[in-house]
This record gives structure tokens, sequence and C-alpha cells, in this order.
């Protein structure tokens, strides 16, 4: 991995941290603990929410809809990740299931589940 991929993976690790943090000492000033106090329901609202907008954003043309795209799928990462930190699930262990699932077929991987239906 080059140092630039390890930095990328390192700030994901320092954010749940502080989301973590703010989960376990909420700051009154903070969006963090504004939506962990709104629970399920609000952060789902967000992740909603901020996946159109990634969605809308990856359909604009050219190098402005490009970086648009990647603050949108940013908003939508942070939101992902204030969801697993309410419930407890560290960014590690979604790591860890990627790699599991890494150089697995996606088809193999999902009929694998535990109740996944059979294709004909």
């Amino acid at each position: 991995m080059n140092s630039q991929a390890s930095g990328s993976a390192a700030i994901l690790h320092q954010l749940m941290a502080v989301i973590e943090d703010r989960r376990d000492h909420p700051p009154e000033k903070s969006y963090t603990t504004k939506l962990f106090q709104g629970g399920i329901p609000k952060i789902a609202e967000k992740i909603l929410e901020e996946s159109h907008e990634v969605i809308e954003a990856a359909g604009e043309p050219g190098e402005e809809g490009r970086v648009h795209t990647i603050k949108e799928a940013a908003d939508v990462t942070f939101h992902l990740m204030v969801l697993l930190g309410l419930r407890g699930v560290h960014w590690r262990e979604v790591e860890e299931e990627l790699g599991r699932r890494f150089g697995v077929s996606g088809i193999d991987e999902k009929a694998s589940r535990p109740g996944a239906a059979k294709s004909e």
C-alpha cells in the first residue's frame, strides 16, 4: 500500500475515533451529537439524503461534477460512520468484512449468506 493510501485509511480511523468520542462524551454544540440524539431515524434520513445527492452529483458532467461527487461521497461516508458509531460498530470491522469478501465473486458471496435465495 502506498503512503497516500495508508494515509487515507488512517483518516477514516481517526474520524471513527472522533465519532466514538462524541458518542461517549457528547459536546453540547456538535452536529454529531445532534445526530446521535436523533437516533437511527435521524441518521438514516441523512444517509438517504446524502445518497441521493451523491447519485445526482455523479450525473453532473466534467471536473465540476467529479469534484461534487467526491464531496457528496464524503458526506455519505461520514453519516454512515455515525450510524456505525451509534451501533457500536468500528470502521475496522467494516474493513475486515470487505477483506473477507475480497477476491470472492459478488454473486458467490451473496449466495453464501444465510437465507439467500437460490437463483434458477
